[in-house]
């Protein structure tokens, strides 16, 4: 897609646009004309090469907040010049209104389903028939496509004159959904693909709809707490996420096409035209120059000779489906030359010449045996089910989230049913459904509590539930169980993470009393701590060292152990980014939280009303008084605006760090201003060497560019005046 030549550019041009000053300043000296009709072209394809490093490659070079300057830059330049502005451009995926319905649209070639099996058996049947159909001996061997069935939603993208013009779901092969609004803000869906290369005026292309795993679980987490029902699985998520009324919604899901077939090509007159192809593979190929992210060869799209290598494949790609990013279900098998793919035809629901094999479905039936209610630190209550123990896909189950009531009432789950469990990759377990079937009369109903089911006091408080969530929440604790979970949090590895304050420590410190609020932290009595069972004066210096060590992290890790209804990770860094100290958010106002672009009126309301709280301030107070940092730091900086000794620089690590672990070390780089890579290529400036390194050593000898230095040479330069 990309030369070597092209990427430095690229890289080059964006490191210099970003280095420019205030937006406003910027466009002030630039002249209407010529000039600034080029940089906004350099600017579309700029971005364009970011969108398919981030989501074609999954190896970016800038950072989110990067990414947003820049196309910052090109919305400016479009909105002062528009006379320029072209209709492919990337700021064209985002759009702001909301649809009303999705129309029907008829595809331009069927998108049929495949014929599956579970069993080996089936598809060296399937080759014999194969062979029948071609009238091939039985042993010659037909080379076939084989590639991950991913569990996604399926989706038709049409482009006309290389440009992209509109997308539908499945629907039932011939007419689905057009969701082009939707698809436009895709960004693994180029906006323009030069289909043209090739003579092709015309083209639709077949792909799944995907939402990582890892993202699925935080889009769930999300939900969950905003009070929304939850997605049963990743498909569900991804084909939800497709008919969602909002585009912008649809953008902060992230979803990935990964494009599996070059269906439809024809001409302008409208006629179709023979794909200018031998085989699948090379079709699939030339969609990845393209610029579509595709089942990537010879690996996840593997050419075998003979279905024995093909069945071998596919048994492989079974065992290590877990470790892949995203939902796979089976494997599929093509007829690699589009020649016999015609030969052998189809029937009125499924090619003859492909087949699916379907992976062993990792479920298992066990009895909901009781539900216990637990309380979160935003006071939402949590129905988990206790289940007799069973093994599923390598792990031992005997609890399952319930997630909320109507969760419950949804699937009609009662207490003594069997029901079906199932878990997905790395995806937590779920209840699938009750087996109502194997009902005896001895089930309970499940009752939601009317009141806090955790308040040990005298004070009963009654559940709300707002309007539009799904979850009930105790809005007012009295027993302290959410003071706890808040306290647990905020010393957590998400949080300000305390090395060695665990939730029992927590915990018992504040049964002890010493917990109430997080500046309680900063005043523990470690002379104390130290009498205590289980402790000494070893484990206690620990302990205050890791307190102390908190005191100087990062902004954006204060803000995010603070417990404030949505507002996580990602936010919390737009956030210190932004801000010369905590208390600086007190002053915003919504339209200032919402003029970040990943921050929406929810959680801006959220933010207002955390600091609008006057205890919260004093206790923020206590926290700066106590030595915890409450500023900016450089390490809540992007890349490109911080300072320090090795600012500008790119940095990896390799072999085992004696004095600090791999994640100080990434600490102490960011802070001294570098950037911190995955892997050696050309575009790294130093390699830091601990004990016992790896291939990363020879590989960057091997390159010439590189600097080599010791871990105490890393520490002597980052010492030097790193804030």
């Amino acid at each position: 897609m990309y030369s070597k030549e092209q990427e430095k550019y690229y890289y080059d041009l964006s490191r210099q646009i970003l280095k420019e000053g205030d937006l406003s300043a910027w466009l002030s000296h630039l002249p209407k004309g010529p000039e600034v009709e080029s940089l906004m072209r350099d600017l579309e394809d700029l971005l364009r090469y970011h969108e398919w490093r981030y989501y074609v490659k999954d190896d970016p070079v800038v950072s989110d907040y990067e990414y947003d300057v820049l196309m910052k830059r090109l919305e400016a330049l479009e909105k002062r010049y528009p006379e320029y502005a072209s209709a492919d451009s990337p700021t064209q995926r985002v759009g702001s209104d909301l649809l009303s319905e999705f129309p029907n649209r008829e595809h331009l070639f069927p998108l049929l389903s495949l014929a599956n099996s579970y069993d080996p058996a089936d598809l060296r049947e399937f080759d014999a028939q194969v062979k029948r159909l071609l009238n091939l001996s039985s042993g010659e061997k037909i080379a076939y496509s084989v590639e991950p069935k991913f569990d996604g939603s399926s989706l038709g993208v049409t482009y006309e004159g290389d440009r992209f013009s509109w997308a539908a779901t499945r629907g039932d092969g011939i007419v689905g959904e057009e969701i082009t609004a939707n698809a436009k803000v895709i960004r693994s869906i180029p906006l323009r693909a030069a289909f043209s290369s090739k003579g092709i005026y015309r083209a639709e292309v077949r792909g799944e709809v995907l939402i990582r795993k890892d993202e699925f679980v935080k889009v769930n987490a999300e939900r969950e707490e905003q009070g929304e029902s939850l997605f049963a699985n990743p498909r569900n998520a991804a084909a939800g996420s497709l008919r969602m009324k909002d585009p912008r919604e649809v953008a902060r899901r992230r979803l990935v096409l990964i494009a599996y077939r070059l269906g439809y090509v024809g001409n302008e007159r409208g006629e179709e035209v023979p794909l200018p192809f031998d085989t699948h593979s090379e079709a699939v190929a030339w969609l990845t120059e393209l610029g579509f992210r595709t089942p990537q060869q010879p690996d996840e799209l593997k050419v075998c000779l003979g279905i024995e290598e093909a069945i071998a494949h596919c048994e492989d790609w079974e065992r290590k489906r877990d470790a892949y990013p995203f939902e796979i279900d089976g494997m599929v098998l093509k007829v690699d030359r589009f020649d016999w793919q015609q030969r052998c035809g189809y029937t009125a629901h499924h090619p003859r010449w492909a087949m699916a094999f379907k992976f062993k479905a990792r479920q298992a039936t066990t009895r909901l045996v009781d539900v216990v209610f637990q309380v979160g630190r935003t006071g939402a209550i949590t129905p988990v089910g206790k289940l007799e123990p069973v093994n599923l896909a390598g792990a031992t189950i005997s609890s399952v989230s319930l997630h909320n009531e109507d969760f419950i009432r949804e699937r009609d789950l009662k207490i003594g049913d069997k029901v079906l469990l199932e878990r997905a990759g790395d995806v937590i377990p779920y209840i699938v459904k009750a087996l109502i079937d194997l009902r005896d009369g001895t089930e309970r109903q499940i009752v939601f509590p009317e009141y806090c089911p955790v308040n040990d006091t005298d004070e009963p408080v009654k559940l709300v539930r707002e309007e539009g969530e799904a979850v009930w929440r105790c809005p007012h604790c009295v027993c302290g169980q959410q003071t706890l979970r808040k306290l647990v949090f905020f010393a957590s590895k998400d949080g300000m993470d305390i090395d060695g304050m665990g939730e029992a420590i927590v915990k018992r410190f504040f049964d002890l009393g010493w917990l109430s609020t997080f500046a309680d932290f900063y005043r523990l009595p470690f002379d104390e701590i130290k009498r205590l069972e289980g402790f000494g004066e070893k484990s206690a210096d620990n302990l205050r060292r890791a307190v102390e060590k908190s005191k100087t992290n990062p902004l954006y890790r204060l803000l995010q152990s603070l417990s404030i209804h949505h507002l996580g990770p990602k936010a919390a860094k737009l956030l210190a980014a932004r801000v010369k100290d905590v208390f600086e958010l007190a002053t915003w106002e919504a339209e200032r939280f919402q003029d970040i672009p990943e921050i929406g009126p929810i959680l801006a309301r959220k933010v207002m009303a955390y600091f609008a709280e006057e205890e919260n301030i004093k206790v923020l107070r206590e926290l700066e008084a106590l030595g915890v940092n409450v500023r900016q730091t450089a390490e809540d900086l992007p890349v490109s605006e911080r300072q320090g000794p090795l600012a500008g620089k790119t940095i990896l690590f390799t072999g085992s760090l004696q004095q600090m672990s791999r994640k100080e070390a990434k600490s102490l780089a960011e802070r001294a201003g570098a950037r911190v890579l995955s892997g050696v290529s050309s575009k790294l400036d130093i390699l830091v060497v601990g004990e016992k390194p790896g291939s990363k050593l020879r590989k960057a000898k091997e390159l010439g560019s590189v600097q080599i230095w010791s871990e105490q040479q890393f520490l002597d330069e980052v010492n030097q005046t790193t804030p």
